[in-house]
């Protein structure tokens, strides 16, 4: 069991999570930007000069606009069909955490990077584009936004989280939060790359605030988010067939990445629980957990390329089982009579109610720089983890407790730009009992990706 609940989650979470990182982090990619890799800031013009060929080749690829306009968004299309399955552990963590939430913020913050945009433009900041050439790039993104989201809720007909309709795949407030974002970072990205950071905060919080909301799925946000870059991406491509030069603005940003940055960091923290093991309750009850979901805030600070210390703030719901000593079923799991054997099956119940932990752990941290964007990092971190009271099917209770915990885990880091990052983590997490009758330790895994800013 622990088996295929590592490959589930090491496919679809690892994919949904590594995709929504991408799709978060990367500034609107356009051609009005170059990028030079310098693997050592200390090295000679003539070698650098001498690489510039060989580097410019390697950078062919994933400079042509093609790939520029497809890369963040559609992985995260890709990536909210591959999670529909994973749907309900994300809204379970929703629940135990979130249930009374109701919040209609999100009905104005899909706005915010679009009226920002429009309030820059009018105060006379330079932008990319003049007026005639924006407001055509945004009415064909829009268009096409709005097209494509409301033909596939008609034809898709999925039910939201809370019942109210049938038109919930794909979120069009998500989709709506992304294109403004990735309008605002078009126009205005060369000013600062905090412009982005600060379009992408907004639509990123818009598309958790949906799930908060209970109106979405996971899946939902992923894949609008997905169609708000791409809409947005090919408008303005149309509107540059339109317009060709007129009335457009090149600005030139040369990012510079070296093996020798320190790789501090702070993002959030998205993964998928899988058990390693269970522990008894009391004398007569055994429980074990199935799988679940982790959220939280994650973030270090470097004093060099290798060492530096840091910490985590995560909450976490896992699916659990309860298996009574003694107590065997009367039938076998297939429902059929069987001989003497088939009898003695441990009598287990896949609990309503599911495990939840709050933890927050500090410690050291450590990196070591593969080439200048890729890091390989680990971690040893201890800290405090709380249990909420936990109601059983039987009527049980298991009181709140708390205690010590550790982790520690591997991780990749990828600079996707100067100043966004993503990390796809393996951590090992070693936890007390929830039960203050056990002494026994829980092992747990966690896999996902952690995104956010290089500082």
């Amino acid at each position: 069991m622990n088996k295929r609940l590592l490959n589930k989650g090491l496919l679809s979470a690892g994919i949904t999570l590594i995709a929504l990182g991408w799709g978060v982090l990367n500034a609107s990619a356009s051609e009005s930007f170059t990028v030079s890799d310098n693997e050592d800031t200390s090295e000679d013009t003539a070698k650098m000069n001498q690489k510039d060929s060989t580097k410019q080749e390697k950078r062919n690829f994933t400079d042509s606009p093609l790939y520029q306009k497809t890369f963040v968004g559609i992985p995260l299309v890709v990536a909210g069909l591959i999670t529909k399955g994973e749907d309900t552990h994300f809204r379970a963590l929703r629940n135990d955490y979130m249930q009374q939430f109701h919040r209609p913020f999100d009905n104005y913050t899909q706005y915010i990077p679009g009226a920002v945009m429009l309030g820059m433009k009018m105060a006379g900041v330079d932008s990319r584009s003049s007026w005639g050439r924006m407001l055509t790039s945004d009415v064909f993104s829009a268009a096409i936004m709005t097209s494509v989201v409301y033909t596939m809720k008609h034809s898709t007909q999925v039910m939201r989280p809370d019942g109210s309709d049938n038109h919930s795949f794909p979120s069009g407030h998500t989709a709506t939060a992304f294109m403004t974002a990735t309008m605002l970072t078009k126009e205005y990205g060369h000013i600062s790359p905090w412009i982005g950071i600060g379009a992408y905060t907004f639509a990123t919080g818009t598309g958790l605030m949906r799930i908060a909301n209970n109106k979405h799925w996971l899946s939902d946000v992923l894949t609008g988010a997905g169609i708000g870059i791409l809409s947005t991406e090919l408008g303005y491509y149309l509107a540059d067939l339109v317009f060709k030069e007129k009335g457009i603005h090149h600005y030139y940003q040369d990012e510079r990445f070296s093996r020798y940055d320190k790789p501090s960091f702070v993002g959030l923290y998205l993964g998928v629980n899988i058990p390693l093991s269970h522990y008894d309750i009391s004398e007569h009850q055994e429980f074990r957990t199935s799988s679940g979901s982790s959220a939280g805030l994650e973030g270090a600070y470097f004093w060099n390329p290798y060492l530096g210390v840091g910490g985590r703030f995560t909450v976490s719901n896992t699916h659990i089982i309860t298996t009574e000593k003694g107590k065997t079923s009367a039938l076998p799991a297939d429902g059929k009579a069987g001989d003497e054997s088939d009898r003695n099956i441990p009598s287990s119940v896949a609990e309503k109610n599911s495990f939840d932990a709050v933890s927050i752990m500090a410690g050291p941290y450590f990196s070591y720089p593969i080439t200048s964007r890729w890091n390989i990092g680990s971690k040893l971190l201890a800290g405090y983890v709380a249990y909420p009271k936990l109601e059983l099917s039987d009527g049980n209770v298991v009181e709140k407790n708390s205690g010590v915990c550790f982790g520690s885990g591997i991780s990749f880091a990828y600079k996707a730009k100067e100043r966004y990052g993503i990390r796809f983590f393996l951590d090992y997490h070693l936890m007390p009992s929830h039960s203050k009758q056990s002494g026994e330790w829980m092992n747990t895994l966690a896999v996902g990706t952690s995104f956010g800013v290089n500082l």
